[in-house]
Formats: structure tokens, C-alpha cells, sequence
């Protein structure tokens, strides 16, 4: 009788699936999106597939917001790094520490350059956001390079082309401590209608061309 009960605990045993460890020491895991799930170990976020794999290695640069505000849909309104028509959220700072966002895609590798100081969510290929632009001007009398700042409201799409310029902003504090994240003056509405906010005259609708 013993070695009947022995022999079927080790059959047991056998018929048991054995579960294999692919990552441990994780302090953060987020929802599937696309396929991908973003896995966080301390600062860093990393990408696994729906089989457990790092698909993407952990890297600093992945955005996500820890004072979320979930009533607004830009930036402000990410909780987690997540995939949106091939894409996620990266961070990058320029000047006194200020963000800018782009772009990596299922691969890592980044195709749209953090250049946005605010951004939509993308649909059907296309979002709006805040253009930040600074490009070198010369030197002055004490050879201190001087830059020339511009901002716009823009259409943006998934390859990363600017499809539109909108409306040119101003009063853009560039400095960590005077800085506030701008509100997005252009919203898509459909494929081929977008509305536009302009200072002291509220919202406009236009009509677009047409996208292919």
C-alpha cells in the first residue's frame, strides 16, 4: 500500500505543470495594451509580451505621471505607460529642467523626438499638441549664445510629420520654477475637423484636408 501511494504522488508530480519564473523584483506592474504590459523596477520601465518576455529592456525615459489627474485625457491624465496605436510616451527635459515628450515605439526605438510640451492621446494616426522649437540665433557682445524660443499649437502624426501649425503661442515661462504645463489649444474633433482656441475670442472649428 505504501508504495502504491508513493507511486501516485510521484505520477502526481509528473502531471503537475511546473512553473518557470521569467521576472522577479518588480515593483510596478500595468495593464496589457496592445499586446505590451510596462513593468517597473525602481525608476525604470520596462515592456513584457503576453508570453512574459522583456520584449523591451528597462530605460529611464519612459513618462508616467505620479500626480495623475484622470478628468484630463493629455498628458496630465497618463497613471501608466501604455501603447497607443504603436506608440508610447517618452520624457526627455531641455532648459531648467522642463519636460518635452515623443515617442518609442514597439521596438524601443524612438521615432518621434521629445519636442512636445503637451500632447494628446492619438486617433486614426493624428493628435494635436504644444510645439516647443528653439533654434540658436548667434552670440552677443559677451559671447553668450542666444536662442530665439517659439511655441504652437500643431497637428502631429504617427510618423512623427507635423501636419499642421495652428496657433502660435506665448507667455511660455521656460523655467522649472515658473514653468506650468501649457493647456493644448487644438483639439481634433474628427479626421477632418479640429477646433482651435484663441486668446479673448474662445474656440473656432475648421475644416481640414483631407488625410489619407
Amino acid at each position: 500500500m505504501k508504495r502504491i501511494l508513493i507511486l501516485w504522488v510521484l505520477a502526481l508530480m509528473v502531471s503537475m505543470p511546473i512553473s518557470a519564473q521569467i521576472l522577479d523584483n518588480l515593483d510596478e506592474i500595468a495593464p496589457f495594451s496592445e499586446g505590451l504590459a510596462a513593468v517597473r523596477k525602481g525608476n525604470q520601465w520596462g515592456f513584457i509580451n503576453q508570453q512574459g518576455e522583456l520584449v523591451i529592456d528597462f530605460r529611464g525615459d519612459v513618462y508616467t505621471s505620479t500626480q495623475v489627474d484622470q478628468s484630463r485625457t493629455d498628458v496630465l491624465g497618463i497613471k501608466y505607460p501604455m501603447f497607443n496605436e504603436g506608440l508610447c510616451l517618452i520624457q526627455s527635459t531641455v532648459e531648467d529642467g522642463v519636460p518635452v515628450f515623443g515617442f518609442i515605439d514597439t521596438s524601443g526605438k524612438v521615432v518621434i523626438e521629445p519636442q512636445f510640451l503637451n500632447i494628446f492621446p492619438f486617433e486614426d494616426g493624428f493628435t494635436t499638441a504644444v510645439l516647443f522649437d528653439k533654434s540658436f540665433k548667434g552670440e552677443n557682445e559677451f559671447k553668450l549664445k542666444i536662442y530665439e524660443y517659439k511655441f504652437f499649437d500643431v497637428g502631429v502624426s504617427t510618423t512623427g510629420e507635423i501636419t499642421d501649425f495652428f496657433e502660435k503661442r506665448d507667455h511660455i515661462q521656460m523655467t522649472r520654477k515658473r514653468y506650468k504645463m501649457p493647456e493644448i489649444g487644438a483639439k481634433m474633433l474628427t479626421k477632418n475637423l479640429v477646433a482651435t482656441h484663441k486668446l479673448g475670442q474662445g474656440w473656432s472649428i475648421d475644416k481640414l484636408s483631407v488625410k489619407n
